[in-house]
Formats: C-alpha cells, sequence, structure tokens
C-alpha cells in the first residue's frame, strides 16, 4: 500500500463512519431501524447516480480491496456474535406455535421461491443452475434476527409471549438459512477440484462441540479479573472466531459459516456475566466495522440500469418474499389457535430481513449465482421488507387500529385473554 492509498483508506474510513451515523439517525428519526439508514447510505455513495463517477472518486479501485477486507472482518465479528446470542433455551419454552410458525415461515416462502427461480432462470445465467434455485429459495425465506431483536427492543415487545416466539422463530430460521447455504455452497464448488473438503466440515464442527467448547468454559471460568473481563481471553476467543471463519472458507464454504459456528459453541448461562462483557466489547468493533461493509456491498449496487426488466423482476421478487413470509406464517400461526391479529403481528415480524439477508446475498454473489443487477434487487427488497415492518406494527398495534376493533388480540402487548388460553391449550409458557 502506498501512501497516498493509505491516506485515501483512512479518509475513506472517516468517511463512512459520518455517513453511517446521519444515515442512521435519519432512519430512526423515521422510526426505522438504524441498519436501514446505513444500507441506503452505502446505495447513495455506490455506482447509481452520476453513472458511478462519485463513488469512483471517493473509492478509488486500488483502495477498494483493502475496504473489503476491513468489510470482512466486521462480518466475521458480527457473524460470531449473532452465533453467540443464539439462545437454544428459549425454544424449548416457545412450543407448538414456534415450531408451526418456523415451518410456515420459511418452508412456505421457500417453495414459491423456486418457481421464481425458474421465471429469472429466463434473463440470468448463473454458475449452477441446482444451486441457483436453492439459493433464490433461501433469499426469500430469510429473516434477520439480529434486526428484529432490535425492532423489539425497540417497540417494547422484547419482554412479551409474542416476541419471545417471534425470535425463537427467527433464530430457527436463521440456523436454517445459514446451514441450507452451505449446502448451496457445496454444489457450487462441487464441479472444483477438491470439492471434498466440503465434506469436512461436519468433522470440524464435531470437534468445536466435543474439543473447543470444553476449552473455552475453562477459558471463560478465568476470563474475568478485578477490572472485569480480561485482555487474555480476548486473546484467545477473538482469534478462534477468525481460524473457524478461515476453516471453513479453506473447506470450500464462505467463512461466515466459520464464524456462526464457533459463535453457537460458546459457553451460554454457566457464564452469563463473562458472555455479555464478551458480547458487549465485541459489539463495539462490529458497529465500527459494519459499516465498512454496507458501504463495499453498496458499491456492487447500481440501480441505473436495471431498465423496464429489472422492474418487472423486482416487482415479482418482492410479490414472492412479501406474500410467502406473511402468509406462510399467519397461516401456521393461525393453525395453532393464536388471534388474527397476533398473527398479523407475527408474520409482519418474520417479514424483517435487513443484514442476514443482506449477507446472503453477497454469498450468492461470490458464488456466482448473483449477477450485479439481480444482486441489486434482492438488495432492494430487503431494504424495502424491512422499511415496511415499522409502519407495519404501527398499524397493527397503533391506538387507531385499537379504536378500530378494540382491545389488543391477546399475546400482542403480553400474553392475556385469548391469547393465553390458545397458549396454555397447546402447552406454552409465557415468555
Amino acid at each position: 500500500m502506498t501512501e497516498l492509498q493509505a491516506a485515501i483508506l483512512l479518509a475513506d474510513l472517516a468517511l463512512i463512519l459520518a455517513v453511517a451515523h446521519g444515515a442512521g439517525r435519519i432512519a430512526r428519526m423515521l422510526g426505522q431501524p438504524a441498519v436501514i439508514g446505513e444500507i441506503v447510505g452505502g446505495i447513495l455513495v455506490g455506482p447509481t447516480f452520476f453513472d458511478g463517477a462519485i463513488a469512483l472518486a471517493l473509492f478509488p479501485l486500488d483502495v477498494r480491496p483493502h475496504l473489503g477486507a476491513l468489510a470482512n472482518l466486521g462480518l466475521v465479528l458480527f457473524m460470531f456474535v449473532v452465533g453467540m446470542e443464539f439462545d437454544f433455551g428459549r425454544l424449548r419454552g416457545s412450543g407448538r406455535i414456534a415450531g408451526a410458525t418456523v415451518i410456515g415461515s420459511t418452508l412456505v416462502p421457500f417453495a414459491l421461491g423456486l418457481p421464481l427461480a425458474l421465471v429469472l432462470l429466463r434473463e440470468h445465467e448463473p454458475a449452477h443452475r441446482p444451486a441457483f434455485m436453492l439459493f433464490i429459495g433461501v433469499a426469500v425465506s430469510v429473516t434477520a434476527f439480529p434486526v428484529l431483536a432490535r425492532i423489539l427492543t425497540d417497540r417494547g415487545m422484547n419482554g412479551t409471549w409474542l416476541g419471545s416466539v417471534a425470535l425463537s422463530t427467527a433464530a430457527i430460521c436463521d440456523l436454517a438459512a445459514w446451514l441450507t447455504l452451505a449446502a448451496v455452497q457445496t454444489l457450487v464448488g462441487g464441479s472444483h477440484e477438491n470439492h471434498w473438503r466440503v465434506l469436512l466440515v461436519v468433522p470440524y464442527a464435531v470437534v468445536l462441540i466435543v474439543c473447543v467448547r470444553p476449552l473455552l468454559r475453562r477459558v471463560l471460568a478465568r476470563g474475568r479479573d478485578e477490572r472485569g473481563l480480561s485482555a487474555g481471553l480476548f486473546a484467545v476467543v477473538l482469534p478462534g472466531a477468525l481460524v473457524s471463519a478461515a476453516v471453513t472458507q479453506f473447506l470450500g464454504l464462505h467463512f461466515v459459516i466459520g464464524a456462526f459456528l464457533f459463535g453457537l459453541v460458546m459457553p451460554r448461562r454457566e457464564h452469563a456475566p463473562t458472555r455479555e462483557d464478551l458480547l458487549r466489547r465485541t459489539g463495539h468493533m462490529t458497529r465500527l466495522l459494519l459499516p465498512v461493509y454496507f458501504i463495499v456491498a453498496g458499491l456492487k449496487v447500481d440501480l441505473s440500469r436495471i431498465g423496464s426488466s429489472g422492474l418487472w423482476e423486482l416487482a415479482l421478487i418482492m410479490c414472492v418474499a412479501v406474500t410467502g413470509k406473511f402468509a406462510g406464517t399467519w397461516i401456521a400461526a393461525r393453525s395453532q389457535g393464536l388471534p388474527s391479529r397476533g398473527s398479523a403481528v407475527l408474520a409482519t415480524l418474520m417479514n424483517t430481513r435487513g443484514l442476514t439477508e443482506l449477507i446472503a446475498l453477497s454469498v450468492g454473489l461470490e458464488a456466482g449465482l448473483l449477477d450485479e443487477r439481480l444482486y441489486s434487487l434482492f438488495v432492494v427488497m430487503a431494504v424495502v421488507t424491512t422499511a415496511m415492518t415499522g409502519p407495519l406494527l404501527l398499524w397493527l398495534l397503533g391506538k387507531g387500529a385499537q379504536d378500530r376493533a378494540g382491545p389488543p388480540d391477546g399475546a400482542i402487548h403480553g400474553l392475556t385473554s385469548a391469547g393465553h388460553h390458545a397458549a396454555m391449550q397447546h402447552g406454552d409458557r409465557p415468555g
């Protein structure tokens, strides 16, 4: 790296942080999660406007690989945090409603995604057609667990029974999405000479569970001193996440899979204070680096050349993504006795995609399953479906909706009346 490149890189980092902060504040003022503003900010500085001249001036081609490296580091840390925040205990307390909702919110949009892929194949030539069809199914069935958790907190729903069901369902959907994405990458890598290495991910996962997890338990037990979280713990855990990401990348899977797996095997309840400190400090690093990822992703989004055929494809993608996710979740929740409005709220929450969708799309782009136009269209879908969540919740839970429909259905602002009866009938417990 030359002195000029280093200077531009540092200036770009300052610009990225400023754009992310400003766009995030604007999004929050509009009642949206900050991540929406950051993603849109990344798109605005991309090649969509002025034929890419501003993007090229601000982010020269010879500096972008260095920005990409920082973005990937932020992505590794983020996926490690997502895996660490996965609460297996929550899954045991959500009962049949969460189980049915997982099936409806995953399988219905996935099934609708397969014919959508057949239509998209008429205009696009992916690297591997069967893998492309599976990938489109995953892309329209993703739910963003981290963004959903933030929305629930902002709305004061994180402690309610329905909020617990939504988080449990989203967590399982996320897990299923990453496992399916790993299978898709296996298919794409099937034509490579060393595709057999993908099979090693199974024994690697076993090693993480059997050998690494007990070691981490001992490390966490000694991970606090009189000042709180010790530096030695960071020196073990964060390099471990990076090594795990490197291993899955070497095996032919995306590095986000390895970081996610390492987060999953982190001990939880027995070392809760240490784990919370680790989550908080890693989260600080992630918030600094993820905006770089949004810019790098935005540099690949060019909406100026999608044309009329692109608009038709976008309308089709939106229709399948929204209808499949909403209808599948609503029908599944209603089948388990959840009131109509509670089912609609749950369906609205499960339609949140956000950053998880963006990461999955990046994996598809790197694997040759998406071209840049299709990638851009799916990014727009991710932004719109996430932005829809806030207004729809306001409409379903707001004063106007309550005035028209009387008291809110049970299990919306807690577990009351009909919602409590339905939950108890199926053996669920309020969260």
